[in-house]
């Protein structure tokens, strides 16, 4: 079983406090964590915001007990709103609805101590914040020591902004929701289609500038699990059959004319070199691994040029990592 919690929240109670993307960042999360790619059914997903609800201290403490209560595979919570740090007390909260001096919201340390605490009931927990000093959680709260943190074992913290920063709006949506909803949709997908919360992280860290709010990235972790799949890049299928083309993680595979048809400024050079129907069929597959940097062309710019001067196709890094996935069953 996998769970999600998924909070949005707009109304602060005045013009000066409310914000304009959060309900619309929950129910976009909601949607892409109910399905996977294809349709098929994902995360459990209640959804809490603002304009439906009041998103009370009350509430969002029982909703993530909840969340963190029996068993499950993976259990998300989601929080898009304010984020609140008190330098006196050195405590962070997810700032609800009706929240008041000394009543703001939901601690961060009680999120981080719930989710610590519902480890032997859940395999993989995840925590997206959207929220100013989202990157506080995990973090000692009453310690003058900043650099200590406290994550439990299999939980993994992605936040929008480092603990003295402000998280933005943008376009409708939280800037840092807005790059999470365009890597769920597949951009933050390995070659299998697989997305995980390192993916994710990867994606927000590449597109956000670094004169903008930096993002976080906690986790203590022994194995990355899949928050998302969508349509692989390469058909697993075909990807398998890099151990087959590439016997060794060294092996160069060679090419030559008979593995296109369109030969170009060399069709009367080669005019009498039939091309090879199982060849060419070949080239179309390492074709699709160059596109997905799985392969690279020897001596040469391209995969064209490859078959013409007859060199070949060596695997980079990464290819090497999935024949050897291949090669051992992986998927």
């Amino acid at each position: 079983m996998k769970r999600a919690l998924v909070i949005g929240v707009d109304d602060y109670g005045g013009a000066d406090n409310d914000l304009e993307g959060c309900v619309a960042d929950a129910i976009a999360v909601t949607e892409k964590l109910q399905t996977h790619g294809n349709g098929d059914p994902n995360f459990d997903v209640i959804t809490y915001t603002s304009n439906d609800m009041d998103v009370t201290t009350e509430l969002l403490d029982e909703g993530v007990k909840k969340l963190f209560q029996g068993k499950a595979e993976t259990a998300v919570l989601y929080f898009a709103g304010h984020g609140l740090l008190e330098p006196e007390t050195n405590r962070g909260y997810l700032v609800s609805h009706d929240h008041k001096k000394g009543a703001l919201g939901l601690s961060l340390a009680d999120v981080i101590g719930m989710a610590n605490g519902a480890h032997q009931e859940i395999d993989s927990t995840v925590i997206i914040l959207d929220c100013c000093h989202a990157g506080f959680l995990g973090e000692l709260s009453g310690l003058a020591n900043k650099d200590v943190s406290l994550i439990g074992k299999g939980v993994t913290i992605l936040a929008a902004a480092d603990r003295n920063q402000s998280a933005a709006e943008f376009d409708g949506h939280g800037l840092f929701t807005g790059i999470v909803l365009d890597g769920l949709s597949g951009s933050a997908s390995d070659v299998l289609g697989r997305i995980t919360p390192a993916s994710l992280y990867s994606l927000v860290d590449q597109t956000l500038g670094g004169w903008e709010q930096r993002p976080v990235y906690k986790a203590n972790v022994q194995r990355f699990i899949t928050l998302r799949q969508v349509p692989p890049k390469v058909a697993p299928e075909v990807l398998r059959k890099l151990k087959d083309y590439f016997p060794t993680a060294g092996y160069v595979f060679p090419v030559d004319p008979s593995f296109e048809r369109d030969r170009g400024e060399f069709a009367d050079a080669y005019k009498d070199i039939p091309v090879d129907e199982i060849n060419f069929a070949i080239f179309r597959e390492m074709q699709a691994f160059y596109k997905v940097n799985l392969v690279a062309p020897v001596d040469q710019p391209y995969p064209w040029q490859a078959a013409m001067h007859s060199t070949g196709f060596r695997l980079t890094a990464q290819g090497a990592h999935y024949r050897r996935l291949a090669e051992n069953k992986r998927f």
